[in-house]
């Protein structure tokens, strides 16, 4: 009298049956992937911002470098010659904030900043002459530029360096 649903061909799905649960394994598998997945780009992410930050620090301590070498290859260039004067521009990192020379005669050039207590020595200049208005004489650094002037008079030993 009842007719078997079945029979009928219309589709019965045995998860709507009273006391019987879907089957839930596929949900966490795709749960745990799509979790993984995020936890690898977090990754990712993360060591591409710690590599750009020691990219940045290593241009920073290159600038420094090449300051302190390209100021002692123009201070030999004058402390050769019988005389001259020059005007230089050198490129800094902007937390620096100025050049000091100091009345030191093994560590005569410092950086002033923060976070750089590093110092350096550059030979054949006249620490007596360059400090003698001010010790330590420094020079700022104007959006990542010093302008040094490096000079040299006749009979002079020695070279100066000033504003």
């Amino acid at each position: 009298m009842f007719p078997n649903k079945r029979n009928q061909g219309s589709s019965y799905d045995s998860s709507f049956k009273i006391g019987v649960t879907p089957d839930k394994r596929g949900q966490m598998k795709l749960s745990f992937g799509m979790i993984f997945s995020i936890f690898l780009i977090i990754i990712f992410i993360a060591f591409a911002i710690y590599a750009i930050t020691k990219f940045l620090n290593l241009q920073k301590t290159i600038q420094l470098e090449s300051f302190s070498k390209d100021l002692q290859t123009h201070v030999d260039a004058m402390w050769k010659s019988p005389k001259g004067s020059q005007e230089e521009t050198y490129f800094l990192p902007n937390h620096i904030e100025a050049v000091c020379f100091t009345n030191d005669e093994f560590n005569n050039l410092m950086f002033r900043s923060s976070n750089y207590p590093d110092e350096e020595n550059i030979k054949h200049i006249d620490l007596a002459k360059i400090t003698s208005s001010e010790d330590p004489y420094c020079i700022p650094n104007t959006d990542g530029k010093v302008k040094l002037t490096i000079s040299k008079d006749f009979g002079e030993e020695l070279v100066t360096i000033t504003r």
